[in-house]
């Protein structure tokens, strides 16, 4: 059996990770252990999806932007 501990946390916590739980008598480990595993990026973002998007926050800051109502009645997505 492996070692077991102890945690201290707050009712609050405690509270907010039951109501995670995928059915109520799943123990509070499975809970913890399934946001640690979505926690944790297995493939960290790349060089390239990085300067992606840095360019296209610089292009938000600038204004370069367009709605999506616009671009949609541009390709002629919306009714008249």
């Amino acid at each position: 059996m492996p070692a077991v501990t102890t945690i201290r946390i707050s009712t609050d916590l405690r509270d907010r990770l039951a109501s995670l739980k995928v059915h109520p008598k799943e123990p509070f480990e499975d809970v913890i252990e399934r946001l640690i595993e979505t926690a944790i990026d297995d493939e960290p973002l790349s060089d390239e999806t990085i300067r992606a998007i840095e360019e296209s926050l610089d292009d938000i800051k600038a204004g370069r932007v367009q709605s999506l109502e616009d671009v949609a009645d541009e390709l002629g997505l919306l009714d008249a």
